[in-house]
């Protein structure tokens, strides 16, 4: 397959938000699935069900409708966790990336695009922002690197990394950051076997607290020095 990765032009527009709305998105449900297989958790929905069947008189029902509960705030709360983030970045960034990635030149936004059924499609993205740390000196963080689930497992996400790197590396940044979730095990694979280290590890994000608890969910902070 022959991919073109190129600057971002406000024709792309539908396909970049449809892409990352899914390749986000579609961390919910393992997310989820991770949270509820951790032993907390499954030490917690047999209390629930079991403390529920006994207390209401040995009532089946009560004890599934109260295990659902628990399950359901489960779910609920990965749900958030994703689709919030998403929902805030299409209200911000996403929503005038020429203004946000385009109107500086050390800022960019570059989209994957391949010919397929004789007509080119859009199969990933990704963007630098420039910084400056507390010496003046400049840095990238790469962000909104998102793969199409149709173009998986070609060296497309890596190609990507390596536009984003280049690009920095030509503009004299000394390093390049980056953040993901505990939970997109691909993408962290991936960015240790381009080099990047992981420099911090919190539960801080834009979800309450208490849901990104709830999650058992953690970010991950990673930088590679360029220079």
């Amino acid at each position: 397959m022959q991919m073109l990765i190129r600057r971002y032009e406000p024709s792309d527009k539908e396909a970049v938000l449809t892409i990352y709305r899914d390749a986000i998105e579609e961390h919910i449900n393992p997310a989820f699935m991770f949270a509820m297989t951790q032993p907390l958790y499954i030490t917690i929905s047999l209390f629930i069900y079991i403390g529920s069947y006994v207390m209401s008189g040995h009532s089946v029902i009560l004890a599934l409708i109260s295990g659902g509960a628990w399950v359901g705030l489960i779910y609920f709360c990965c749900y958030e966790f994703y689709s919030g983030y998403v929902r805030e970045r299409l209200h911000t960034d996403m929503n005038d990336i020429p203004g946000h990635f385009l109107s500086h030149p050390d800022n960019c936004f570059w989209v994957a695009e391949a010919e397929m059924d004789g007509r080119p499609q859009l199969l990933g993205m990704v963007a630098v922002e420039c910084k400056n740390d507390s010496d003046g000196k400049k840095y990238g963080e790469l962000l909104r690197m998102n793969v199409s689930s149709s173009c998986r497992r070609v060296g497309l996400g890596k190609r990507l990394a390596k536009t984003v790197e280049d690009f920095c590396r030509e503009r004299g940044f000394w390093k390049i950051i980056l953040s993901t979730s505990s939970t997109q095990r691909a993408a962290e694979a991936l960015y240790y076997k381009m080099g990047f280290k992981l420099t911090l590890v919190n539960t801080q994000s834009e979800c309450p607290q208490w849901m990104v608890w709830m999650t058992r969910a953690k970010i991950l902070y990673m930088e590679k020095k360029v220079m």
